[in-house]
């Protein structure tokens, strides 16, 4: 592969010179490259939904990057060179992600593209950024497909995944309450997802499967689903069902007391999705990657930070999905530094495989950048509703944390096929 050095003015007077050829009409599909200059800021494409179902959580994960950016301008930059950002709403529609991610890339000479909640929208962008070569942290999306069968060599996926949650939740809920479950699914590929791997779980650990109810993405009424939930008077439900149809979904379970009459599990419980909600509306059990109560070292210096650069936001502590956010952010732009290079595939040769501190993730255990699916491997926590808070926000109690390897989801080892870094296309922002 070429890794010749241009710059797209040069490009463009070159092209003007010459009398009868086209004007010189956007990007390289193989080579971008750019002369290294401290002066060129390196440029973020943040690709995190405004609006549509995980709206919240976009707007969430956004402050996160952000916050990750903010820092490392106030040490110098990286490399020497300022951070700057892009954001354009990705509307929580695949078809917008991938348009976004093709105009971030092509027109606003992002070097690298950073957010996504939702799996078919990561799943849209992720294809596009690998067929310029442009790496894409997914923050905040969870789908087992991500870092599994869809899984690209650009492409590094920093949440747990719906066989992680399941793996620290199903076993637990069949020992404690047995082992008849329905299953409860947002009806898009992260909910097919996490349906599937929550089935083999079950049937792994003895339990069965009577039913599985489908809810369409935008569902605000729950009526006929949890009628049929209480005819058929399961030992567990097992719902997959995120963003603003979770909260609805917490909503009416509470107001017909169903929270307590039968055990529920929620794959992943985003605090954006329940900030706000009341105590009542957080039963059942949820697997989270972070919570700003962890009593580890950082924590409380962080969401001291987070408070002093948002002041004003409603959300007046961090949750996961900010988290998530941050840590990618930051990340990326340590294995930059590291590298010594934007060159991108220098800068993936960084992440793969690279280990982060239990101290530096404020987590409990050591997390890693797995070489071969690209996922981080991290801590899992079980956590249900806090009824004795020590403050307003604590809303959480946490139960238990997983280490990465006793949750480690071994199907996408087996499905995952990174591009070569050969057919990877090469450049340097």
């Amino acid at each position: 592969m070429s890794s010749s050095k241009f710059t797209r003015r040069g490009m463009l007077r070159s092209a003007a010179a010459v009398s009868g050829l086209a004007a010189f009409s956007g990007p390289w599909k193989h080579n971008r490259a750019y002369a290294q200059a401290t002066d060129k800021p390196i440029r973020l494409g943040l690709t995190s939904d405004a609006s549509g179902q995980y709206a919240n959580s976009g707007a969430s994960d956004r402050r996160g990057m952000l916050m990750a950016v903010a820092e490392a301008n106030a040490a110098g930059g990286v490399l020497g060179r300022k951070i700057e950002t892009v954001h354009l709403d990705t509307e929580t529609t695949a078809a917008t992600g991938s348009r976004v991610a093709e105009r971030m890339i092509t027109r606003e000479e992002c070097g690298f593209l950073v957010g996504a909640v939702s799996s078919g929208v990561a799943n849209a962008i992720s294809q596009v950024a690998q067929r310029y070569g442009v790496i894409y942290m997914n923050t905040n999306s969870s789908s087992p497909t991500e870092s599994g069968e869809n899984c690209h060599r650009v492409k590094f996926v920093w949440d747990g995944n719906g066989a992680n949650f399941s793996k620290a939740a199903i076993k637990n809920s069949i020992d404690a309450y047995g082992g008849d479950f329905m299953l409860l699914t947002n009806d898009y590929v992260w909910g097919h997802d996490t349906a599937r791997a929550t089935r083999v779980l079950i049937d792994q650990y003895g339990g069965s499967v009577s039913d599985e109810i489908l809810v369409p993405q935008g569902t605000r009424d729950f009526t006929a689903a949890l009628l049929k939930i209480q005819q058929a008077k399961p030992n567990v439900v097992a719902a997959a069902v995120g963003g603003d149809d979770q909260i609805a979904l917490r909503q009416q379970v509470a107001q017909l007391g169903m929270g307590d009459k039968i055990a529920w599990i929620n794959n992943q419980q985003d605090w954006p999705d329940i900030y706000g909600l009341p105590a009542d509306n957080l039963f059942g059990v949820f697997g989270t990657t972070w919570y700003y109560k962890l009593d580890l070292p950082g924590v409380k210096e962080f969401v001291g930070r987070y408070q002093a650069m948002y002041p004003e936001t409603l959300m007046r502590v961090p949750g996961n999905v900010f988290y998530n956010g941050y840590m990618a952010t930051k990340n990326l732009l340590e294995a930059i530094e590291r590298a010594g290079t934007t060159n991108n595939i220098a800068v993936i040769k960084q992440l793969e495989g690279h280990v982060m501190s239990a101290e530096s993730r404020m987590q409990h255990h050591d997390a890693v950048v797995d070489p071969n699916t690209h996922q981080v491997q991290q801590s899992i926590y079980l956590a249900t509703g806090n009824p004795a808070p020590t403050e307003d926000d604590d809303l959480f109690k946490i139960l238990t944390s997983s280490a990465p390897e006793d949750v480690r989801d071994q199907d996408s080892l087996g499905s995952c096929k990174l591009e070569s870094y050969d057919d990877t296309p090469t450049f340097d922002a």
